[in-house]
């Protein structure tokens, strides 16, 4: 292995296998950089040989695109082989005098030769006749005059794997009249052990290439999660909200709930605050029993205060779904702390829009209606539900059904 960096999305290097803190550098000219710049469906990059310039030895690069959570261009991890390596394992094979082995892109760029030759390495042989032999099939053989100095050879050629990668060994068709046996079994052998190591190299290298991006979306999806209750957060909840205005303007209904605990802070100064988290666990598969539709959201977002985010649905509607949540919490009980079902109480702030003037203003509002018909539900005795009041209504949100209604559950 060579270099192995991981690059952000303006080309700096972050982090480096073989140095702690990471080397300077910034790689954005890179053709494997742009590339991955531009297209998010690449996968496994393998790019032109290069010189590297942290070692300044010549390098294959291998490379992949890093995507941030939103999948926007969030860098490159680049690994890379020494071209040395190739040449070491090549030079265990004898070839004879007129014997070679290439290694070629699929475009044509010679990667690698043996016996190793510095004006050939980057060079592309594309339209000569011997690569478009060796561009149709998967594997094969053929015999070709070599447009680089006109021997007559024997072609063994196979791609890489999935790779776009083309491995041949040519031998003189003179040399080998005079021992083909012995070394078509010797090559044959050979060639089996070049591809397979080269397979193997790049399985281990996607196979880390594959955990990273696992590591990437379970990153994302805790980033949304609350840790205690297992709902979506406030985060969750403020890009769900934002994204709802697209069907306001529609003129389809939406409706918002904010649910606040009644007297949590006794649980917690009177049984510890283990109980208190379980009781808000409790809480939580309560509020999510109360909505079944996959497009309903229920968030916790801080302390025991709660959102329900409900597209298509009017104030009746919603409604319905308060009364709902009560029912399913006064059926909650901690057992080992001796809470008894029906203790648990929550009050419930309620807001319904189905126009918007603009979508920010609606949705701003929306959640200070909802959020004020809870502080009237709290001063009205709690375990209740309140809806928001047309005369606290901005002008926005004046063409809104936003009517008070108060039901003690």
């Amino acid at each position: 292995m060579g270099v192995m960096i991981v690059l952000n999305e303006r080309g700096d290097i972050i982090a480096d296998l073989d140095a702690v803190p990471p080397r300077k550098g910034n790689y954005v000219d890179r053709d494997y950089f742009r590339v991955h710049r531009t297209r998010a469906d690449l996968g496994l990059f393998i790019g032109q040989p290069l010189v590297s310039r942290l070692t300044g030895v010549r390098m294959l690069p291998f490379s992949r695109r890093i995507n941030k959570p939103d999948g926007s261009f969030g860098g490159v991890v680049l690994g890379s082989v020494k071209l040395s390596y190739f040449t070491h394992l090549f030079d265990q094979i004898s070839l004879g005098r007129d014997g070679a082995i290439n290694l070629y892109l699929r475009d044509g760029t010679r990667i690698m030769r043996q016996p190793y030759a510095e004006a050939d390495i980057g060079k592309s042989i594309a339209g000569a006749s011997t690569f478009e032999r060796m561009a149709r099939g998967i594997s094969g053989a053929f015999v070709d005059t070599s447009v680089r100095d006109g021997i007559k050879r024997h072609y063994t050629f196979a791609r890489v794997g999935d790779l776009p990668l083309i491995l041949n060994v040519a031998l003189s068709v003179n040399e080998i009249e005079s021992e083909w046996r012995l070394k078509a079994l010797v090559i044959g052998g050979m060639v089996m052990l070049l591809c397979s190591l080269t397979i193997l190299l790049s399985l281990l290298f996607g196979r880390e290439l594959r955990r990273r991006a696992a590591m990437q979306v379970e990153l994302a999806k805790q980033s949304q999660t609350d840790s205690l209750t297992g709902l979506p957060n406030r985060r969750a909840f403020e890009e769900s909200f934002a994204q709802a205005s697209s069907s306001i303007g529609l003129g389809r209904s939406l409706s918002l709930l904010i649910v606040d605990a009644d007297h949590f802070k006794r649980y917690n100064d009177r049984y510890g605050h283990p109980i208190g988290d379980e009781v808000l666990r409790g809480l939580a598969r309560s509020l999510s029993a109360s909505v079944h539709r996959p497009q309903d959201l229920v968030c916790r977002v801080g302390g025991e205060e709660f959102t329900f985010l409900l597209p298509d649905t009017d104030e009746v509607g919603a409604h319905r779904v308060a009364e709902k949540v009560h029912a399913e919490v006064s059926n909650l009980a901690v057992v080992s702390a001796g809470i008894c079902a029906g203790t648990v109480t929550v009050s419930i702030g309620l807001a319904s829009t189905v126009q918007r003037t603009h979508a920010d203003d609606t949705l701003t509002d929306l959640y200070r209606l909802a959020d004020a018909a809870l502080y009237r539900a709290k001063a009205a005795g709690r375990n209740r539900t309140c809806c928001a009041e047309p005369e606290n209504t901005p002008a926005g949100l004046q063409t809104r059904l936003l009517q008070l209604v108060s039901v003690t559950t």
